[in-house]
């Protein structure tokens, strides 16, 4: 045995090494024969040596029992054949009920070892293969099986089926597949997809994935599809799907996190509020739609006939007791009516629309305020506000104009402003949307506008309650983002990050208004942690706190402290920002003097540069402060650092001359403690605090702060130093039991469509990766 592959394969969670981490629940390696060579040592050989053609994955969730299935196609592009013996670490009180695990047709027969034997194996492969990839799993079973061979240039189909209880805390149910292995396959998967079919019992109301960018299909109230499909990449995060049910009209879910032995104690919150995806005609909201389109002669060709589309796209999908009017603009305005009409006049209006014709200045000043001089205040009021161009007739100072816009609008309108091509003032528009309560979004030459208008339109034509406040008790609740919560409409959802400065747990109330009338919904029995949680969560509100601080530099200039606020987030979390490259550039510590420094450096970089407001730059930087505000998914250090920065549950590293660094370590102010790679005290320090694992599985030489204690991983020979080992924790995990009992399992064998996942090693070779097997904690399978 000279390596060992480490592929995180079907569990509940990971921590992977290049991505935001969650907590590590199960993982898979193979252990290679020893290879024979016929004259001298073997070469090396690298790590990746299959490829895998496709991954694909197929969940179905039925009353909170979740089916998955694996379907992967391995190639040996080698000269030697590829086998090995495969390990599985089993998550803690997983409830599996069905397991199945099969290759080219054949079930592989395996063992179950208990948490003692299954320790004693991780162990030894760290300390004979060097690989401290394992410490991770060292409180856990295992599953032990053989893997067939692989020929050179065979192929080989893995499928994989098991059967898994989600249990639902308040209402919310949460499903996990470890993708992350398919970063040890030779070259970027041609072919990924996940797809997840759920059905309840109950309505269901938020679907949310914070690891990947999901496409919902809701086939009404109990049934939808979440579905991931990219081809061309090499996965690295787990993917994750939340979703929650409920009977209430709006349904609300709370998540959160806390370490309050960490240097900041306060604790981190989600929450999740969706409405029902269906409204009784009988009780929409009324509303007026103003739609102000540039008819500039920029706009002339492709870019006004896709326009045009996009209003007829509108005018078809008014409600039966909404109002509307189209105002369009150049050099003066046309308008087709002189007031709001109701919505039975559309067809008319789609007839005027068609006769439109792109030619003239821009005078949006104008525009906007003979929209404002129509909204009646009395209903929600959209605007939906379409340009390509800067202010260029009449008042074109946009200071002015966004005074101009205030002193006019009503406090029901909501401003969404469309910026198409690179040639618009984005700080107008953006200052005119977020003083609006609404948004922007920027049509690139690359983009449809019809497509894009008509989706969004599609998401906000049914309100269902406005100017939401939140009353989250007496928690402590500061830094919520986004700062100005949004309206909620019929199939949408509102997802709110933030901070708490106390545990506890009681009523939330959330209020809204409609029609004019207040509404309030009571949520009791929330929980606020002490501590635990998923760990996601401080990376995800640090991502949207870089957005709202990187927005209000972009609109107002930059201020010293909120570049600092930038770069300290930046450091802690390891993201990467337009404006913190010295996260891969600086070749030392970042310490107190270094971070002062860094500030005084960007803070003097943006005085000297110009602020740009429109053209391609302008417009990729608000884009890139609207993702990061705005972001369902933490933001993970970028590809091509990943050699660079690392994170590992909520900690980051950066490498130094060969060290994984905690950017929470300070050389000024902090000595460490020597742990010597491999001895007992290492494995007593993994096993005590699966945070430490995780932190040492980067690699031999590592430096991680914890408790206030800055440890570090020495060479195998080198002196430790005398720790004290902090008291055995192990995470808190659902599992069944009387209030959610495993289904029976079926008497009849299943017939897997499923799929697993393979990694290869060197030598007589390895094939790994092929299952998850949530089992007991302490059991699992041995060839």
């Amino acid at each position: 045995m000279r390596r060992v592959v480490l592929s995180l394969l079907l569990a509940l969670a990971v921590v992977p090494a290049l991505t935001p981490p969650a907590p590590a629940y199960a993982d898979g390696i193979i252990i290679p024969e020893p290879p024979i060579c016929d004259i001298g040592p073997c070469p090396p050989v690298p790590i990746s040596q299959l490829a895998i053609e496709y991954h694909r994955v197929e969940v179905t969730i039925e009353d909170q029992v979740a089916v998955t299935h694996v379907d992967q196609v391995f190639r040996n592009d080698n000269d030697w054949t590829v086998e090995g013996t495969y390990i599985f670490p089993l998550p803690p009180d997983s409830a599996v009920t069905n397991f199945t695990l099969w290759m080219d047709g054949s079930p592989i027969e395996g063992q179950v070892l208990d948490a003692a034997e299954a320790r004693q194996i991780y162990e030894d492969i760290v300390r004979t293969m060097r690989d401290p990839a394992l410490l991770e799993y060292v409180d856990r079973g295992a599953v032990q099986a053989s893997i067939f061979p692989i020929e050179p240039g065979d192929t080989s189909r893995v499928e994989l089926e098991y059967t898994q209880v989600l249990t639902a805390e308040n209402g919310l149910l949460h499903y996990r597949y470890p993708l992350n292995t398919e970063r040890f396959s030779t070259e970027p998967l041609e072919d990924v997809r996940v797809t997840v079919e759920v059905t309840s019992r109950e309505a269901v109301r938020a679907v949310y994935s914070p690891s990947h960018a999901i496409s919902v299909d809701r086939q009404g109230e109990f049934r939808f599809t979440a579905s991931y499909e990219e081809s061309g990449v090499t996965p690295s995060t787990d993917f994750d799907l939340y979703y929650s049910v409920a009977e209430s009209e709006i349904g609300l879910n709370l998540i959160t996190y806390r370490d309050p032995e960490s240097d900041d104690p306060d604790g981190f919150f989600l929450l999740l509020a969706a409405p029902s995806i269906e409204v009784d005609p009988d009780d929409r909201i009324a509303k007026d739609v103003i739609i102000v389109l540039d008819q500039s002669g920029s706009m002339e060709g492709e870019k006004f006939r896709q326009a045009q589309e996009a209003l007829r796209y509108v005018l078809d999908h008014l409600n039966p007791e909404d109002r509307f009017n189209v105002i369009t603009f150049s050099s003066g305005l046309q308008a087709f009516a002189d007031d709001l009409r109701p919505a039975s006049e559309a067809a008319e209006a789609r007839r005027w629309v068609d006769g439109l014709s792109a030619a003239g200045s821009t005078d949006i000043n104008r525009a906007l305020l003979e929209a404002m001089a129509q909204s009646r205040g009395q209903r929600p009021t959209i605007l939906l506000f379409l340009t390509d161009g800067l202010p260029t007739e009449g008042v074109t100072d946009s200071q002015r104009i966004l005074e101009n816009v205030a002193e006019a609008a009503p406090d029901s309108l909501r401003l969404f402003a469309f910026g198409v091509g690179y040639d618009v003032d984005t700080v107008l528009l953006d200052s005119l949307a977020q003083a609006h309560h609404g948004s922007t979004t920027y049509v690139t030459p690359d983009q449809s506008i019809d497509e894009i208008v008509s989706a969004f339109y599609a998401r906000v034509s049914a309100p269902v309650l406005t100017d939401l406040e939140l009353d989250l008790g007496d928690v402590g609740a500061f830094d919520l983002y986004p700062a100005t919560l949004p309206d909620l409409f019929a199939g949408g959802q509102l997802v709110l990050v933030g901070r708490y400065r106390e545990a506890g747990g009681g009523t939330i109330r959330l209020s809204g208004s409609v029609e004019g009338d207040t509404q309030t919904f009571a949520y009791p029995d929330q929980t606020f942690r002490a501590s635990g949680g998923p760990d996601f969560l401080p990376r995800l509100w640090a991502t949207r706190k870089i957005g709202s601080l990187l927005n209000q530099i972009r609109l107002s200039g930059p201020q010293e402290e909120l570049i600092e606020q930038i770069v300290r987030l930046s450091i802690r979390y390891g993201i990467v920002t337009p404006y913190t490259s010295y996260l891969v550039t600086e070749a030392e510590a970042l310490g107190a003097d270094a971070l002062e420094g860094i500030v005084n450096e960007e803070y003097q970089r943006m005085l000297a540069a110009p602020t740009q407001v429109s053209g391609q730059a302008a417009v990729e930087q608000a884009e890139a402060a609207s993702a990061f505000g705005g972001a369902d998914v933490a933001v993970a250090p970028p590809t091509e650092y990943a050699d660079l920065v690392r994170v590992a549950g909520t900690r980051a590293f950066r490498l130094i001359d060969g060290v994984w660094i905690d950017t929470a370590f300070d050389p000024d102010s902090m000595t460490t403690l020597n742990v010597s790679f491999a001895g007992e005290d290492y494995f007593a320090l993994a096993a005590a605090r699966p945070d430490l694992g995780a932190a040492f599985a980067l690699g031999e030489r590592v430096i991680v702060v914890f408790e206030g204690v800055a440890y570090e991983v020495v060479e195998a020979d080198a002196p430790g130093d005398a720790i004290t080992i902090p008291p055995t924790l192990t995470p808190s995990r659902p599992a069944s039991g009387p209030d959610n009992p495993a289904p029976d399992r079926p008497d009849e064998p299943h017939t897997p469509r499923g799929r697993g996942l393979s990694l290869p090693c060197p030598g007589a070779a390895l094939l790994i990766g092929l299952a998850l097997l949530p089992l007991s904690r302490s059991r699992a399978f041995r060839a």
